[in-house]
Protein backbone atom coordinates (compact mmCIF):
# COMPACT_ATOMS: atom_id res chain seq x y z
CA UNK A 1 0.00 0.00 0.00
CA UNK A 2 2.75 2.43 0.96
CA UNK A 3 4.65 1.55 -2.23
CA UNK A 4 1.57 2.37 -4.30
CA UNK A 5 1.10 5.68 -2.50
CA UNK A 6 4.76 6.58 -2.89
CA UNK A 7 4.63 5.84 -6.62
CA UNK A 8 1.58 8.00 -7.27
CA UNK A 9 2.95 10.74 -5.03
CA UNK A 10 5.86 11.14 -7.45
CA UNK A 11 4.56 9.64 -10.70
CA UNK A 12 6.60 11.12 -13.59
CA UNK A 13 4.75 12.86 -16.43
CA UNK A 14 6.35 10.37 -18.80
CA UNK A 15 4.69 7.49 -16.95
CA UNK A 16 1.29 9.19 -17.13
CA UNK A 17 1.76 9.70 -20.87
CA UNK A 18 2.79 6.07 -21.30
CA UNK A 19 -0.35 4.92 -19.46
CA UNK A 20 -2.54 7.05 -21.76
CA UNK A 21 -0.83 5.92 -24.97
CA UNK A 22 -0.41 2.34 -23.76
CA UNK A 23 -4.09 2.04 -22.89
CA UNK A 24 -5.18 3.41 -26.26
CA UNK A 25 -2.83 1.04 -28.06
CA UNK A 26 -3.89 -2.01 -26.04
CA UNK A 27 -7.64 -1.49 -26.46
CA UNK A 28 -7.18 -0.43 -30.11
CA UNK A 29 -5.52 -3.78 -30.84
CA UNK A 30 -8.02 -5.72 -28.73
CA UNK A 31 -11.07 -4.23 -30.42
CA UNK A 32 -9.50 -4.95 -33.80
CA UNK A 33 -9.19 -8.62 -32.79
CA UNK A 34 -12.58 -9.11 -31.11
CA UNK A 35 -14.91 -6.27 -32.16
CA UNK A 36 -18.56 -6.03 -31.16
CA UNK A 37 -19.42 -3.96 -34.26
CA UNK A 38 -17.58 -4.11 -37.57
CA UNK A 39 -17.83 -0.44 -38.49
CA UNK A 40 -17.60 0.61 -42.11
CA UNK A 41 -15.42 3.65 -41.49
CA UNK A 42 -11.89 4.99 -41.89
CA UNK A 43 -10.50 3.98 -38.52
CA UNK A 44 -7.37 6.13 -38.67
CA UNK A 45 -9.27 9.26 -39.78
CA UNK A 46 -11.83 8.71 -37.02
CA UNK A 47 -9.03 8.27 -34.50
CA UNK A 48 -7.33 11.45 -35.71
CA UNK A 49 -10.37 13.58 -34.86
CA UNK A 50 -10.76 12.01 -31.42
CA UNK A 51 -7.05 12.20 -30.63
CA UNK A 52 -7.14 15.92 -31.49
CA UNK A 53 -9.73 16.40 -28.74
CA UNK A 54 -7.77 14.14 -26.41
CA UNK A 55 -4.85 16.53 -26.96
CA UNK A 56 -7.00 19.59 -26.16
CA UNK A 57 -8.15 17.87 -22.96
CA UNK A 58 -4.52 17.29 -21.97
CA UNK A 59 -3.64 20.92 -22.72
CA UNK A 60 -6.54 22.25 -20.64
CA UNK A 61 -5.70 20.00 -17.69
CA UNK A 62 -1.97 20.69 -17.91
CA UNK A 63 -2.45 24.45 -18.08
CA UNK A 64 -4.54 24.44 -14.88
CA UNK A 65 -2.76 21.62 -13.05
CA UNK A 66 -1.14 24.03 -10.59
CA UNK A 67 -4.63 24.84 -9.23
CA UNK A 68 -5.24 21.17 -8.50
CA UNK A 69 -1.84 20.72 -6.86
CA UNK A 70 -2.14 23.82 -4.67
CA UNK A 71 -5.70 22.89 -3.67
CA UNK A 72 -4.75 19.31 -2.77
CA UNK A 73 -1.71 20.45 -0.77
CA UNK A 74 -3.81 22.99 1.13
CA UNK A 75 -6.63 20.61 2.13
CA UNK A 76 -4.11 17.90 3.10
CA UNK A 77 -1.99 20.17 5.28
CA UNK A 78 -5.03 21.73 6.95
CA UNK A 79 -6.97 18.44 7.26
CA UNK A 80 -9.97 19.79 5.35
CA UNK A 81 -12.57 17.46 3.83
CA UNK A 82 -14.67 14.37 4.55
CA UNK A 83 -11.72 11.98 4.68
CA UNK A 84 -10.24 13.87 7.62
CA UNK A 85 -13.37 13.75 9.79
CA UNK A 86 -12.72 10.17 10.91
CA UNK A 87 -9.75 7.98 11.70
CA UNK A 88 -9.64 4.98 9.37
CA UNK A 89 -7.20 2.39 8.00
CA UNK A 90 -5.14 3.48 5.01
CA UNK A 91 -6.92 1.02 2.68
CA UNK A 92 -10.31 2.48 3.66
CA UNK A 93 -8.99 6.03 3.27
CA UNK A 94 -7.91 5.19 -0.28
CA UNK A 95 -11.04 3.23 -1.26
CA UNK A 96 -13.51 5.79 0.07
CA UNK A 97 -11.49 8.61 -1.46
CA UNK A 98 -11.44 7.06 -4.94
CA UNK A 99 -15.15 6.26 -4.75
CA UNK A 100 -16.02 9.85 -3.80
CA UNK A 101 -13.66 11.33 -6.38
CA UNK A 102 -15.47 9.28 -9.01
CA UNK A 103 -18.88 10.33 -7.69
CA UNK A 104 -18.22 14.08 -7.57
CA UNK A 105 -15.52 14.51 -10.20
CA UNK A 106 -17.08 12.25 -12.84
CA UNK A 107 -20.61 10.92 -12.22
CA UNK A 108 -22.19 14.09 -10.84
CA UNK A 109 -20.75 16.48 -13.44
CA UNK A 110 -21.71 14.01 -16.17
CA UNK A 111 -25.26 13.91 -14.84
CA UNK A 112 -25.40 17.72 -14.81
CA UNK A 113 -24.13 17.87 -18.39
CA UNK A 114 -27.28 16.04 -19.44
CA UNK A 115 -29.64 18.18 -17.35
CA UNK A 116 -28.26 21.72 -17.75
CA UNK A 117 -28.76 22.91 -21.31
CA UNK A 118 -25.65 25.10 -21.64
CA UNK A 119 -23.50 22.26 -20.33
CA UNK A 120 -25.18 19.82 -22.71
CA UNK A 121 -24.23 22.06 -25.65
CA UNK A 122 -20.57 21.29 -24.88
CA UNK A 123 -21.06 17.66 -23.87
CA UNK A 124 -22.97 16.76 -27.03
CA UNK A 125 -19.62 16.84 -28.85
CA UNK A 126 -18.81 13.58 -27.07
CA UNK A 127 -22.15 12.08 -28.08
CA UNK A 128 -21.98 13.00 -31.76
CA UNK A 129 -19.42 10.25 -32.39
CA UNK A 130 -21.19 7.67 -34.55
CA UNK A 131 -18.54 4.95 -34.20
CA UNK A 132 -17.74 4.48 -30.53
CA UNK A 133 -14.35 2.93 -29.94
CA UNK A 134 -11.51 3.41 -27.47
CA UNK A 135 -10.44 6.68 -29.11
CA UNK A 136 -13.88 8.12 -28.28
CA UNK A 137 -13.01 8.11 -24.58
CA UNK A 138 -11.61 11.64 -24.47
CA UNK A 139 -13.55 13.23 -27.32
CA UNK A 140 -14.47 16.30 -25.26
CA UNK A 141 -14.87 19.91 -26.31
CA UNK A 142 -12.22 22.12 -24.60
CA UNK A 143 -15.04 23.98 -22.85
CA UNK A 144 -16.28 20.75 -21.30
CA UNK A 145 -12.73 19.91 -20.22
CA UNK A 146 -12.70 23.15 -18.22
CA UNK A 147 -15.81 22.52 -16.17
CA UNK A 148 -14.86 18.86 -15.65
CA UNK A 149 -11.59 20.16 -14.22
CA UNK A 150 -13.58 22.49 -11.95
CA UNK A 151 -15.57 19.56 -10.55
CA UNK A 152 -12.44 17.49 -10.04
CA UNK A 153 -11.04 20.39 -8.00
CA UNK A 154 -14.32 20.65 -6.11
CA UNK A 155 -14.09 16.93 -5.31
CA UNK A 156 -10.57 17.44 -3.91
CA UNK A 157 -11.86 20.21 -1.61
CA UNK A 158 -14.92 18.31 -0.37
CA UNK A 159 -13.04 15.06 0.13
CA UNK A 160 -9.68 16.42 1.25
CA UNK A 161 -7.82 14.28 -1.29
CA UNK A 162 -4.01 14.23 -1.18
CA UNK A 163 -2.20 14.53 -4.51
CA UNK A 164 -1.28 10.84 -4.66
CA UNK A 165 -4.99 10.01 -4.53
CA UNK A 166 -5.75 12.50 -7.30
CA UNK A 167 -3.09 10.96 -9.55
CA UNK A 168 -4.32 7.44 -8.76
CA UNK A 169 -7.91 8.47 -9.51
CA UNK A 170 -6.93 10.15 -12.79
CA UNK A 171 -4.95 7.09 -13.87
CA UNK A 172 -7.86 4.76 -13.12
CA UNK A 173 -10.21 7.16 -14.90
CA UNK A 174 -8.09 7.23 -18.07
CA UNK A 175 -7.78 3.44 -18.30
CA UNK A 176 -11.40 2.64 -17.37
CA UNK A 177 -12.72 5.26 -19.80
CA UNK A 178 -10.66 3.77 -22.62
CA UNK A 179 -11.92 0.34 -21.60
CA UNK A 180 -15.62 1.16 -21.37
CA UNK A 181 -15.61 2.98 -24.73
CA UNK A 182 -13.74 0.21 -26.53
CA UNK A 183 -15.50 -1.69 -29.30
CA UNK A 184 -14.79 -5.13 -27.85
CA UNK A 185 -16.96 -8.20 -27.56
CA UNK A 186 -16.59 -9.57 -24.03
CA UNK A 187 -17.79 -12.93 -22.70
CA UNK A 188 -21.10 -12.36 -20.95
CA UNK A 189 -19.92 -13.99 -17.71
CA UNK A 190 -16.89 -11.68 -17.52
CA UNK A 191 -18.88 -8.56 -18.33
CA UNK A 192 -21.52 -9.46 -15.73
CA UNK A 193 -18.92 -10.12 -13.06
CA UNK A 194 -17.01 -6.88 -13.66
CA UNK A 195 -20.22 -4.91 -14.11
CA UNK A 196 -21.27 -5.26 -10.49
CA UNK A 197 -18.46 -2.87 -9.57
CA UNK A 198 -16.96 -1.30 -12.69
CA UNK A 199 -18.44 0.39 -15.73
CA UNK A 200 -17.88 -2.07 -18.58
CA UNK A 201 -18.29 -1.52 -22.34
CA UNK A 202 -21.66 -3.34 -22.35
CA UNK A 203 -22.89 -0.93 -19.69
CA UNK A 204 -21.53 2.35 -21.03
CA UNK A 205 -22.34 1.77 -24.70
CA UNK A 206 -26.04 2.14 -23.89
CA UNK A 207 -25.33 5.73 -22.85
CA UNK A 208 -24.19 6.42 -26.44
CA UNK A 209 -27.40 5.22 -28.10
CA UNK A 210 -28.65 8.03 -30.32
CA UNK A 211 -32.02 8.49 -28.61
CA UNK A 212 -33.45 9.13 -25.18
CA UNK A 213 -34.14 7.74 -22.66
CA UNK A 214 -31.03 5.60 -23.18
CA UNK A 215 -28.77 8.65 -23.56
CA UNK A 216 -29.70 9.62 -19.99
CA UNK A 217 -28.60 6.36 -18.37
CA UNK A 218 -25.34 4.73 -17.27
CA UNK A 219 -23.37 7.89 -16.50
CA UNK A 220 -20.64 5.94 -14.70
CA UNK A 221 -16.96 6.44 -15.41
CA UNK A 222 -15.02 4.06 -13.15
CA UNK A 223 -17.72 2.52 -10.95
CA UNK A 224 -21.17 1.29 -11.98
CA UNK A 225 -22.50 1.43 -8.42
CA UNK A 226 -23.52 5.10 -8.62
CA UNK A 227 -25.97 4.42 -11.44
CA UNK A 228 -27.39 1.50 -9.47
CA UNK A 229 -27.80 3.67 -6.37
CA UNK A 230 -29.36 6.66 -8.17
CA UNK A 231 -31.66 4.63 -10.44
CA UNK A 232 -30.00 5.46 -13.76
CA UNK A 233 -28.68 1.95 -14.45
CA UNK A 234 -30.02 0.14 -17.54
CA UNK A 235 -29.02 -3.00 -19.45
CA UNK A 236 -30.12 -3.72 -23.03
CA UNK A 237 -28.89 -5.78 -25.97
CA UNK A 238 -25.80 -3.95 -27.21
CA UNK A 239 -26.18 -5.35 -30.73
CA UNK A 240 -29.25 -3.14 -31.26
CA UNK A 241 -27.50 0.11 -30.35
CA UNK A 242 -27.10 2.97 -32.82
CA UNK A 243 -24.51 5.56 -31.86
CA UNK A 244 -24.65 9.34 -32.24
CA UNK A 245 -27.40 11.89 -31.67
CA UNK A 246 -30.77 12.35 -33.33
CA UNK A 247 -29.91 16.05 -33.75
CA UNK A 248 -26.64 15.39 -35.61
CA UNK A 249 -26.97 12.64 -38.21
CA UNK A 250 -24.62 13.95 -40.93
CA UNK A 251 -21.41 11.91 -40.63
CA UNK A 252 -19.37 14.62 -42.41
CA UNK A 253 -20.50 17.23 -39.91
CA UNK A 254 -19.59 15.20 -36.82
CA UNK A 255 -16.12 14.36 -38.14
CA UNK A 256 -14.99 17.87 -39.04
CA UNK A 257 -12.87 19.40 -36.27
CA UNK A 258 -13.80 23.04 -36.94
CA UNK A 259 -17.52 22.20 -37.06
CA UNK A 260 -17.23 20.23 -33.81
CA UNK A 261 -15.50 23.15 -32.07
CA UNK A 262 -18.40 25.43 -33.06
CA UNK A 263 -21.19 23.04 -32.02
CA UNK A 264 -21.84 24.52 -28.54
CA UNK A 265 -22.44 27.93 -30.09
CA UNK A 266 -24.71 26.92 -32.95
CA UNK A 267 -28.48 27.36 -32.97
CA UNK A 268 -30.21 24.72 -30.88
CA UNK A 269 -31.58 21.81 -32.92
CA UNK A 270 -34.69 19.87 -31.91
CA UNK A 271 -34.57 16.09 -32.06
CA UNK A 272 -35.95 14.29 -35.08
CA UNK A 273 -39.58 13.22 -34.79
CA UNK A 274 -40.56 9.55 -34.86
CA UNK A 275 -43.92 7.89 -35.33
CA UNK A 276 -43.46 5.65 -32.32
CA UNK A 277 -41.00 5.18 -29.49
CA UNK A 278 -38.15 2.82 -30.17
CA UNK A 279 -37.57 0.04 -27.68
CA UNK A 280 -34.30 -1.81 -27.47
Amino acid sequence: MNTLIDYFSHIPSLHRTMILVGGLTFFWLLESAVPLFRFNYKKWKHAGVNIFFTATTIIVNFSMAFILVKTSDYVSVNQIGLLHLFTMPLWAFMLIGILLMDLIGAWFIHFLEHKVQWMWRFHLVHHTDQQIDTTSANRHHPGESVFRFVFTTLAVILIGAPMWMVFLYQTMSVVLTQFNHSNISMPKWLDNALGWVFCTPNIHRIHHHYRQPYTDTNYGNIFSIWDRIFGTFVLVDNHKLVYGLDTYKDSREVNDIMTILKMPFLKYRPAMKYEKEEQL
